[in-house]
């Protein structure tokens, strides 16, 4: 049963408006971004896009587009919402009745509501590359791990849905829970908001990172032990391949050490001394203030 879903389809009938099977399902070539030619010039194009914007606002004051980034905001909120729940609506019964190994690892976890799902949050990370324009319009600093992360985890996502990886849905799952969270926080502090709780979500994204290494560590290590080494110790094989699967851990490993980094250098900083002039550390010395 999948309430949420059957309600969409029933509003929404696609069939019956003749949209194509390529626009529901994922066909490497007739998907829209399924191919190398498709995916690579996109994320060149996006570099471009953020270092010219850079560029040209330079020497220009920097844009507010306050209403533009709520709007933006409020759609990823709400969308991430929407498919963490009709994921969940379609995952949860089937962990509950098969089991948990099952419902990482078994080629039947490769639904077609779920390669949809998988779709709908693929194409989420070209939106969400946004983000980054707004950055760069407003004047922000574009740090290496907001670039490289939102680029990368496009690549990720795409490498995953060619490689068919039957585990996906927890990163996946997991990452839009972030990310209502996250996208909110942006939406209502755009809007003026003042919100005590940013440090906390830096921790749920490392979090996040942890538990995503252990599951796609896990099944990678299943699909070895089964395929290569019978000698060791396996519940089983994993679906995917095995190029996706390296691809992944190897990525997801490097988001973990990058926001770990990003969490010392923003919320670990030592106290800054200051200065003791005349006897008095109050930063004023003889009507000046002291850097």
């Amino acid at each position: 049963m999948a309430p949420l879903a059957d309600f969409l389809l029933a509003t929404l009938p696609l069939k019956s408006l003749g949209v194509p099977y390529e626009w529901t399902h994922y066909v490497p070539g007739k998907t829209l971004m399924s191919t190398p030619l498709e995916v690579f010039p996109a994320l060149a194009a996006y570099l471009v896009i953020i270092f010219g914007i850079q560029a040209w606002r330079k020497n220009r004051p920097p844009l507010k587009l306050q209403f533009l980034f709520r709007i933006h905001n409020a759609f990823l909120t709400s969308g991430s919402f929407l498919l963490v729940a009709l994921m969940m609506e379609e995952v949860l019964p089937l962990v509950y009745e098969n089991g948990v190994f099952w419902g990482l690892c078994n080629v039947k976890m490769w639904s077609e509501r779920l390669e949809f799902y998988y779709m709908i949050n693929y194409y989420f990370k070209y939106i969400e590359l946004i983000d980054t324009v707004f950055l760069a319009s407003k004047k922000k600093p574009l740090t290496f791990l907001h670039v490289f992360h939102h680029s990368a985890t496009a690549l990720l996502c795409y490498a995953q849905l060619n490689g068919k990886t039957s585990v996906q849905w927890v990163p996946i799952a997991i990452n839009l829970t972030v990310h209502v969270i996250m996208y909110y926080y942006y939406f209502a502090t755009a809007g003026g908001a003042r919100i005590w709780w940013k440090k906390y979500l830096t921790t749920f994204q490392i979090v996040q990172f942890v538990i995503d290494l252990f599951v796609v560590y896990f099944a990678t290590y299943s699909y070895y032990a089964a395929n290569y080494f019978p000698n060791l110790p396996t519940f089983g094989s994993c679906a995917g391949t095995e190029s996706a699967a390296v691809f992944g851990c190897a990525l997801l490993s490097s988001y973990l050490i990058l926001f770990i980094q990003f969490y010392m250098q923003t919320y670990k900083k030592p106290a800054s001394k200051k200065p003791i002039v005349n006897g008095k550390a109050n930063g004023v010395a003889n009507g000046h203030k002291t850097e």
